[in-house]
């Protein structure tokens, strides 16, 4: 008689599904009949309807057949089943359950549901029908509005609404910028870098060149040699280096630009997160004419979450709108109008003062540890939400190596380098967004 544990919710589901992992694997043979409805009903606490139901599904998908007066019999599947096998499907006692996984660019669980919940509804009373209307290719304008005052409020940048593009998420502004500047253009990325930037690059048709970064963010002198046209930099916090570039060195990139007539792309993907003293001055401010900036909310609220925005220099803005305005706006208004509830409100604020806080004791707790490493040095800007570890004497193989017998995921920063990764070898970077202080102990 077959016995399964059908546990409480789609009991049907289940039954049919364990009567087919058992055809498959031929622990019920083909031309075996099966248990009536009734009979199996019975054996198993469920109703006759549930059986049925799991009978009717294995029929239709032509695991058995149905003889009249007779029963249902299991069809000959003839199949190599590679399923898995629920004898060897728990986690052996040598392997760890939960890993440290110190490569996840994750948030840490403190979204504001209850926050998001009542502003969505409120935004379902007030705005009713207007949110099935069509969005401007820029986006809905009380969410531009709502993110000026909010860079006023937190960076200081005074910004003109209109010249503020929502988009969904970085990897999708990146093409926009694209076919704003042109493919034939040459972009100037990060070496190392964030991996995604030189892809959407790639994909959108565009030419880039690596560009070394040291711990004063992008060499700016290999730049001025070179024929770039665009330079893409993470002034306040380079990922994965962490480097912090120096005022000096912001403002010569900014010369050059000018002279050139070239763009910055001024990518601020983790600004709130500064974990000690002010969020640094952005770029955007000292040229608004040269510089593109681009910030996302998928560090800030949720990585699923995929709205981004973009500040354009006015005449890349009037180009934009030459370029899009036939097109609809790439994230639902419900979603903007939401955000923009929240940017207004103060929400977005105290959310964010929660993390940083919460961070802080993650940060504090992960050096701490390093600390008691022999033969490593940690560096550490206090921005954003990953640092590094150098390790004297180590090749990448022996850090990866090593981290791996502790049931430590990592990942070294030659990894990220599209040139001379021999220059970067030796150094882990360290992501703690995903982290608790309970894993930390643990490492």
């Amino acid at each position: 008689m077959l016995t399964y544990d059908l546990g409480e919710k789609n009991k049907y589901y289940k039954l049919y599904s364990c009567i087919r992992e058992d055809i498959l694997r031929g622990t019920i043979k083909a031309g075996e009949r099966l248990p009536s409805k009734r009979t199996l009903a019975q054996n198993l606490n469920v109703s006759v309807v549930t059986v049925q139901s799991a009978y009717d599904q294995l029929l239709a998908e032509g695991y058995i057949r149905s003889e009249e007066r007779s029963g249902y019999y299991v069809e000959n599947v003839n199949i190599e089943y590679f399923g898995e096998n629920p004898e060897n499907s728990a986690p052996k006692d040598n392997c760890p359950q939960h890993m440290p996984d110190l490569t996840k660019n994750g948030t840490a669980s403190l979204f504001p549901f209850s926050v998001w919940a009542r502003l969505m509804r409120k935004v379902l009373l007030d705005c009713g029908e207007h949110l099935l209307e069509r969005v401007p290719c820029d986006g809905d304008p009380e969410l531009k509005r709502a993110i000026s005052a909010y860079l006023y409020r937190s960076r200081g940048v005074n910004v003109d609404p209109r010249r503020i593009v929502i988009g969904a998420g970085a990897e999708y502004l990146y093409g926009v910028i694209v076919q704003l500047l042109g493919r034939d253009k040459l972009y100037a990325i990060e070496n190392p870098g964030y991996g995604k930037i030189s892809s959407a690059y790639a994909l959108n048709g565009a030419r880039f060149l690596p560009v070394d970064v040291d711990e004063r963010g992008i060499d700016v002198e290999e730049i001025e040699h070179t024929s770039a046209d665009i330079v893409h930099v993470s002034p306040a916090h380079q990922y994965p280096t962490g480097a912090v570039m120096p005022v000096p060195s912001r403002v010569r990139l900014i010369n050059w630009a000018k002279e050139r007539g070239a763009y910055i792309v001024e990518d601020d993907y983790d600004s709130e997160f500064r974990l000690t003293g002010k969020p640094l001055q952005s770029m955007l401010t000292l040229s608004p004419d040269r510089v593109i900036y681009i910030n996302t909310f998928s560090k800030s609220l949720a990585p699923s979450m995929r709205m981004g925005y973009a500040v354009l220099p006015p005449e890349l803005y009037e180009k934009y709108l030459g370029l899009f305005s036939s097109s609809a706006n790439t994230v639902p208004l419900f979603e903007q109008k939401t955000l923009a509830a929240m940017l207004d409100g103060g929400h977005f604020e105290r959310h964010i003062n929660r993390m940083r806080n919460h961070y802080r004791g993650i940060r504090s707790r992960l050096l701490d540890k390093l600390s008691r490493l022999d033969g490593c040095s940690v560096f550490d800007t206090g921005s954003g939400l990953h640092l590094t570890v150098k390790f004297d004497g180590f090749s990448d193989g022996q850090i990866k190596d090593w981290a791996a017998a502790r049931g430590i995921t990592v990942r070294c920063l030659s990894e990220y380098a599209l040139k001379t990764p021999e220059k970067f070898v030796g150094v882990a970077v360290i992501s703690y967004s995903s982290l608790t202080e309970e894993v930390i102990d643990k490492i």
